[in-house]
């Protein structure tokens, strides 16, 4: 008699972590957090960028942009790109029976 560890070999990994094995709400939730996570880090190193910009003589750019033009951008595109990761990992689980 045989045993064999029930490892599932065909899980996506993403730096050792299996990603693949999420239901619907843990998707969207990685998803949102991860969109909101990249709005404040980039909004963050926007406003830096700009303290910066502005100390070296430029006082004409404004610290709201930041929110609209690196946050904003940044943060939409990290949660449509999640979103589709993180659904189509659910989706293929889904069909495959798992």
């Amino acid at each position: 008699m045989t045993t064999t560890a029930n490892s599932p070999s065909n899980s996506v990994k993403v730096f050792g972590i299996p990603v693949g094995d999420f239901g619907l709400f843990a998707s969207l939730l990685l998803s949102f957090a991860l969109g909101f996570t990249a709005f404040f880090l980039a909004t963050f190193v926007g406003i830096f960028a700009l303290l910066i910009y502005n100390e070296g003589g430029h006082h004409t750019v404004n610290y709201a942009d930041t929110y609209k033009l690196f946050g904003l951008p940044i943060g939409l595109f990290v949660l449509a790109a999640s979103l589709l990761f993180f659904g189509f990992l659910w989706f293929r689980r889904k069909v495959s029976g798992r």
